[in-house]
């Protein structure tokens, strides 16, 4: 059976009685046929209803799906000749975080992104996909290389958060998050984000700051998590499904935003139904992205680049800031 979630919980009672009815006509009762047949087309009408009016709190469960394609998943289905490079050359090696050169369409490009891992051992190793200054600071050196040797970023965003430890925070988790927000907003080359997953905090931002930013339908976007959110104003953890509501996560909600620039869809099911598929959606969209980005200069890609980020948040009636020189990188 599927590894279903609470909010499927409809789907596996109809599973379950697929299963019965298939063991006893394997059993010799022909009469079970017809009644599996039925109960095919229920759970094919139930699963679409299901997914067709998601709430933001169920995305965000999907979003968090311990099966669903991570960012090595992509790395090796889109890509060849993945090198990949480790350390900050200051502190360490951290895992939460891969990346390296790869081959994507035949040009080589710096692929970055958050790795949660998929059992408990390789989530404990990746430390749940939430990086330390260390990983930061790797991403900040692999992409300040992409620059160097003029090649394309391309990052994927999946993690709760930065870890938020005392070891964390006494090597400067806020100063490597803040340096990357920084140096991405000046790199002369097209950076591309795609959020795979969970979106959270500065901890996914510090790999967001892009030309282009993409979402798969499910995954979610956020300053918060839900849980975070409802304790904070509510102090209630019950709260959390009005928090996910409250937060405008969502895909859909962050595109009408303008924080995002598109959407890439998922099978029915979500993305761990069909991983191969997900990650050819994803290869499509990323080929479209790079082809509209590659003719632009590099002055061309800044100025855009400041404009995208300037228009977010608005307000109908008031002008945007005025641009003012940043400081070197």
């Amino acid at each position: 059976m599927r590894d279903y979630l609470e909010f499927e919980q409809p789907l596996r009672e109809i599973e379950e009685k697929i299963e019965k009815l298939s063991a006893a006509a394997a059993g010799g009762k022909t009469a079970a046929q017809n009644d599996i047949r039925k109960l095919r087309a229920k759970f094919a009408q139930v699963e679409y209803e299901l997914y067709q009016n998601l709430t933001p709190w169920q995305r965000t469960q999907l979003a968090r799906h311990s099966q669903r394609p991570s960012t090595l998943d992509y790395i090796n289905e889109l890509s060849r000749d993945f090198l990949e490079l480790h350390g900050d050359r200051a502190f360490g090696d951290d895992r939460a975080i891969v990346g390296g050169f790869a081959r994507f369409n035949d040009r080589t490009v710096m692929m970055i992104g958050h790795q949660k891992g998929k059992t408990l051992k390789e989530r404990m190793q990746r430390n749940f996909g939430m990086p330390n200054p260390e990983g930061y600071r790797k991403a900040l050196r692999l992409m300040r290389m992409a620059e160097k040797f003029n090649r394309p970023i391309i990052t994927f965003i999946d993690t709760p958060g930065a870890y938020p430890g005392i070891g964390a925070e006494e090597r400067g988790q806020a100063e490597a998050i803040a340096r990357n927000l920084l140096v991405m907003s000046r790199l002369t080359v097209p950076i591309i984000s795609v959020v795979i997953g969970e979106g959270g905090s500065g901890g996914a931002l510090a790999l967001g700051v892009s030309d282009r930013v993409l979402m798969l339908e499910h995954s979610v976007y956020s300053v918060i998590s839900p849980e975070g959110c409802a304790a904070i104003l509510w102090d209630n953890p019950a709260k959390v499904i009005d928090a996910a509501s409250a937060l405008k996560i969502t895909a859909k909600d962050l595109l009408d935003l303008g924080v995002i620039d598109d959407i890439v869809p998922e099978p029915l099911g979500g993305a761990h139904r069909e991983p191969k598929a997900v990650c050819t959606l994803v290869g499509k969209a990323l080929t479209n992205q790079l082809f509209d980005l590659t003719d632009l200069s590099a002055e061309q890609l800044l100025t855009r680049r400041e404009q995208k980020y300037r228009k977010i948040g608005a307000v109908a009636g008031l002008s945007p800031a005025e641009p003012h020189e940043l400081p070197p990188s």
